[in-house]
């Protein structure tokens, strides 16, 4: 009852009101009213800094178990925007000591390079298969398939330029990439 009366005399009090008399008499119900007040907020900007709902709620314990001390060593002039900024910087010493256990940023980028480069070599020589093979085709398949996907060309284009049916093309161009995939599939190392 009694921290309940002293409470609501507190309560009316400003940031920085609650902060000097902290520091003038090491007022113990300054933390926690300042924690009533911005808790949530601290809470959720360590949820978007560190994403895990437990790694958050950890890191407001510690700053607001670590605030007496911040207050004595700082002079505060907005304390909101000051204590979002302690914030950040405690998150921000969580994730890097978090990435201490992982691997170094240019070991990433090396195996991200090294992979870059083998897809671009297997695209390489797909791509050389993928020309051997059109070779195979037969002349009516091969310039279809040609016209279609190297030139862009619409079935109607290609019918109206071969001077033949449309279905002829249609069927030229299926029958065409099934000769491919097969060829393509017997020619696989």
């Amino acid at each position: 009852m009694l921290f309940q009366r002293r409470h609501k005399k507190y309560n009316n009090l400003s940031d920085l009101d609650l902060i000097q008399l902290y520091k003038q008499e090491e007022n113990l119900f300054t933390i926690p009213l300042l924690y009533e007040r911005y808790g949530h907020l601290v809470l959720g900007t360590c949820l978007k800094y560190l994403k895990r709902y437990e790694d958050a709620e950890d890191a407001t314990m510690k700053i607001f178990g670590e605030l007496n001390q911040k207050i004595e060593k700082h002079t505060i002039q907005h304390f909101k925007s000051w204590l979002y900024q302690v914030t950040k910087n405690e998150c921000l010493i969580h994730l890097r000591k978090q990435k201490t256990h992982q691997t170094p940023i240019h070991e990433n980028l090396l195996q991200d390079q090294s992979h870059e480069i083998d897809e671009q070599k297997e695209r390489e020589i797909k791509l050389t298969k993928l020309e051997q093979a059109i070779t195979h085709l037969k002349d009516e398949q091969r310039i279809c398939i040609e016209l279609f996907y190297l030139q862009d060309k619409s079935y109607q284009e290609i019918s109206e330029e071969l001077n033949i049916p449309l279905n002829t093309v249609k069927s030229s161009i299926q029958n065409g990439k099934r000769n491919l995939k097969i060829w393509m599939e017997s020619h696989e190392e």
